[in-house]
């Protein structure tokens, strides 16, 4: 894996992990922020051939 693929699937595995804490906390503005970040890594992702789903093990 080189190292654009694996920043990417960590900066991924983060946003979901930062995301999950604002819903948890109901700070729904963080939330919003990190869902559209989420969105961004995931067309990005997908621009690039990374599969996101298959990377999770």
């Amino acid at each position: 894996m080189d190292a654009f693929t694996a920043g990417l699937l960590q900066r991924i595995r983060t946003t979901e992990s930062d995301l999950y804490r604002a819903r948890e906390t109901g700070d729904d503005f963080l939330a919003d922020v990190e869902q559209a970040e989420l969105d961004d890594l995931h067309r990005l992702a997908a621009e690039h051939g990374v599969e996101v789903d298959a990377a999770r093990v």
